[in-house]
């Protein structure tokens, strides 16, 4: 398997301008495959939903799939449409949506915030966010201050699927459930989450780099695995969404 994986990767690597990729594939604590310098630390971007969900529910801000549920305003942040309606757990993690995420992070205030990111050891904990600016609470995580390697994004998984992280077993449950994307054939399930980020140049391009994590995930088979991909020119469609599409085409070669 890990031959074919490999061969996969550098099939991949070929047809695709990256200035960097790190993928891993792990299974009962046994990495499957890796390549790429994964211990090179990014942005989260939107993968960290995955912290921000088990934070929230663990200060009962959060309550089950669909509640809260917060009305959308027009001071929020509204790039892609489908951010300009009311949310709730489930439809902000399926739909990536920012705002919610920041509304999350006022209720908590930088206290808490950075108490909760300290005690998961979440990547380099500095929530500072963007020089100069003092918005670490609302976008640390946003190609700023916060950073996480995918060698640490999963053994974040690791322990959330473990039931190991320092939050209630509740918050484990819940952010396991809302990961869910869809059912796969045979019995498998996939869970995860894309994140997209820009890395921001000398001549100030908005290069991007994207996630996507995740498991797979049948009977007491979990399959975790993060693909993370930086370009090294402008591209016109979303890291995230290629990342997500490369493990969604290799799907079959991973449970095998």
């Amino acid at each position: 398997m890990k031959t074919k994986l490999i061969f996969i990767a550098l099939i991949f690597l070929i047809n695709h301008a990256f200035a960097a990729q790190c993928f891993i594939v792990k299974e009962k604590n046994t990495i499957i495959h890796e390549s790429g310098n994964c211990d090179e630390r990014y942005a989260p971007s939107s993968t960290f939903k995955i912290a921000l969900s088990l934070i929230g529910y663990d200060s009962k801000i959060l309550i089950d799939e669909t509640h809260p549920s917060w009305p959308f305003k027009n001071s929020y942040v509204k790039f892609l449409p489908i951010w300009q309606q009311e949310h709730n757990p489930k439809t902000w993690m399926q739909n990536s949506c920012v705002w919610y995420s920041q509304v999350l992070t006022k209720k908590l205030g930088m206290k808490q915030f950075k108490s909760y990111v300290t005690k998961l050891h979440y990547g380099n904990m500095d929530l500072h966010g963007d020089k100069g600016q003092n918005n670490g609470l609302t976008n640390a995580w946003l190609s700023s201050s916060l950073e996480i390697s995918s060698t640490e994004q999963v053994a974040f998984l690791e322990k959330l699927l473990a039931t190991q992280l320092p939050v209630s077993q509740h918050a484990h449950a819940m952010t396991r459930k809302i990961l869910f994307v869809k059912d796969l054939p045979n019995g498998w399930k996939l869970y995860g989450k894309t994140g997209s980020g820009v890395l921001l140049n000398e001549e100030k391009l908005e290069i991007q780099h994207g996630w996507y994590i995740g498991w797979l995930e049948k009977g007491d088979r979990i399959i975790i695995f993060s693909n993370h991909i930086a370009d090294d020119k402008l591209e016109n469609t979303f890291a995230s969404i290629r990342a997500k599409e490369f493990i969604l085409n290799e799907i079959p070669s991973l449970i095998k």
